[in-house]
């Protein structure tokens, strides 16, 4: 009797599978499991900003969870028709999975500048962020659920009355989500206006809102390029001078202010800028945005930080333009991702492709001393005034290790590991500490090349340095960097920068060392590169803000 009884449960279970489900249940299913699954860092954030879980507390977090399900009940309720119910499930569900790796592993919070900077990074970059422990979690949390989806046999809502329900359940969904927010909007008000970083944690509608302000601006009408600074041409100072001028702006990668020794850091992180004569070191700047993708447009624009738009900068000259204007020879070389579209309309070349050959190469990773590779025949060969931006790689996580050479490696032990879960956070910031160490001497190295270049060749030099964003290293559990400005913490956007200038440089537009130096502890910005610049090489516009401009009450008379 055993094997009758046997085929008989094997039928039962194979009618179970076999057995086809209402469209509606399933998206109410998936909903339920987005609102779980992939949102623990965000309850936890949430029970957090309502002041901690108790029993008090209980209806207002019970109501809470059932007003998100609600809410994305509705919003999939649309897509719950035949051939694009199970396409659009698994897209949400994906989605969800991936955004939950990177929030709970890193901290970071999912918003348009996240996207854009995973849009315009480069392969290498972005392979360091993937590795097996984020495909296993997307394969479980993610994979599996979409699989269980795929296989499922649905039954869908026919005709008039199939779309009158599926109305139905949309508007009854938002009214019911309505009036429990209605009922709870006394104790989630405050949380929710003091704690805006929780509408960048809930997925998957942060990623699916980021995308969207991505792709709207990204595809957006397209502009003719506004052209400022036309009437650009080189000031009074410039006057009988016949020795060339050689301007090099350094724009660094992820440095934050705070692991600079220069800044009171206890670590020794710069022992050789430290001891460069006339270097100049302005400790309280702030940056533009907290990613490469948003900061460098920024700073090379007019525009300030409060005024900044991505798509008006995109369709805007900026400084290089203006230096164009005014009569230099502007060229880019760059070791990151690119410029952002900053550097479109003047000289560019990449010096990060290991397939050079360069001795500055190692495996995929070309070191930031390729920059100055050429630099002395670049600048002997020019006929004109040059302004040289050297774009670093610089301290870009989370494979810090893999920033520096070798020699470079004197604080650890280190994480060499794009995985911080499997290493400590000393570790993560000894490998950090390392890429700030060989910023210095990068940094160094430039400064000695000007030197050499300005004794050598007969021309005045300078060189300005500056980050375009900070980083976390674990600070309130937050690692890398992307925070929305509103509330990111002060170590992705205080930045460090500083300037150096060759004696004939300094001399030749009377600029007060003296005077700079007294301003180095002032709170400055990004804001103030674009003005300052233009400043510090007698550039006259009536784009020039002298209310920005550093040097502008630095100039002896």
């Amino acid at each position: 009797m055993a094997i009758p009884a046997t085929c008989s449960e094997v039928i039962q279970v194979q009618n179970v599978l076999s057995r086809r489900i209402s469209a509606n249940l399933l998206v109410f299913t998936v909903a339920l499991l987005l609102a779980t699954v992939g949102n623990f860092n965000f309850w936890s954030n949430f029970v957090h900003a309502v002041g901690g879980f108790s029993l008090a507390r209980l209806p207002v977090l019970a109501g809470s969870f059932a007003i998100v399900v609600l809410l994305f009940y509705a919003l999939l309720t649309p897509f719950s028709f035949r051939f694009v119910v199970k396409p659009a499930l698994i897209a949400f569900l994906l989605t969800a999975s991936a955004s939950a790796w990177f929030i709970n592993q890193y901290g970071v919070v999912i918003d348009k500048a996240i996207i854009q900077s995973i849009f315009e990074t480069d392969t290498r970059e972005a392979t360091e962020l993937l590795n097996w422990h984020m495909v296993l979690f997307v394969a479980v949390t993610g994979g599996l659920p979409s699989l269980l989806v795929a296989r499922a046999k649905l039954q869908y809502p026919q005709g008039v009355r199939g779309i009158a329900q599926r109305a139905g359940i949309f508007a009854g969904a938002l009214a019911l989500a309505a009036l429990l927010l209605v009922l709870l909007f006394k104790t989630l008000a405050p949380a929710v206006r003091e704690h805006r970083e929780l509408r960048y944690l809930l997925t998957p509608t942060n990623a699916v809102q980021a995308l969207n302000g991505y792709l709207r601006n990204r595809w957006s009408t397209p502009v003719p390029l506004q052209e400022i600074g036309r009437d650009a041409t080189k000031g009074s100072r410039w006057a009988g001078q016949t020795r060339r001028t050689v301007t090099v702006i350094v724009v660094g990668e992820t440095a934050r202010a705070a692991n600079f020794s220069l800044n009171g850091y206890a670590r020794e992180t710069n022992p050789r800028l430290a001891h460069e004569d006339g270097l100049i070191n302005f400790a309280k700047v702030e940056s533009c945005g907290t990613a490469t993708a948003v900061s460098v447009p920024c700073v090379f624009s007019a525009m300030t930080r409060e005024r900044y738009d991505d798509n008006k900068a995109k369709h805007q000259e900026g400084l290089l333009d203006v230096l164009k204007h005014a009569g230099f020879r502007v060229h880019w070389r760059d070791n990151n991702s690119g410029c952002k579209g900053v550097c479109d309309r003047v000289e560019f070349v990449d010096v990060s492709n290991p397939s050079t050959g360069s001795r500055n190469c190692a495996g995929d990773e070309c070191y930031d001393q390729d920059l100055l590779e050429g630099l002395p025949n670049l600048i002997r060969q020019s006929t004109k005034d040059l302004v040289i931006v050297l774009h670093q790689k610089g301290s870009h996580g989370p494979a810090y290790a893999h920033r520096y050479p070798a020699g470079f490696g004197r604080f650890g032990p280190v994480c060499n590991s794009s995985e911080f879960e499997t290493c400590t956070r000393d570790s993560i910031v000894a490998a950090y500490d390392n890429t700030i160490l060989y910023t210095d001497s990068f940094l160094a190295d430039t400064i000695d090349l000007l030197r050499k270049t300005a004794s050598e060749s007969g021309v005045d030099t300078s060189m300005l340095y500056f980050s375009d964003h900070g980083e976390s290293l674990g600070e309130g559990n937050m690692y890398l960097h992307g925070a929305p400005y509103l509330f990111a913490p002060s170590e992705q956007t205080h930045v460090p920068m500083m300037l150096w200038m060759s004696d004939g440089f300094s001399q030749r537009f009377r600029i007060d060392r003296s005077c700079l130096q007294a301003r180095a502890d002032q709170p400055l910005s990004h804001d103030n590169v674009f003005h300052s610049v233009l400043g510090m090489l007698n550039v006259e516009t009536a784009v020039l803000n002298p209310k920005l401009d550093l040097f502008h009450a630095c100039v002896r008379n």
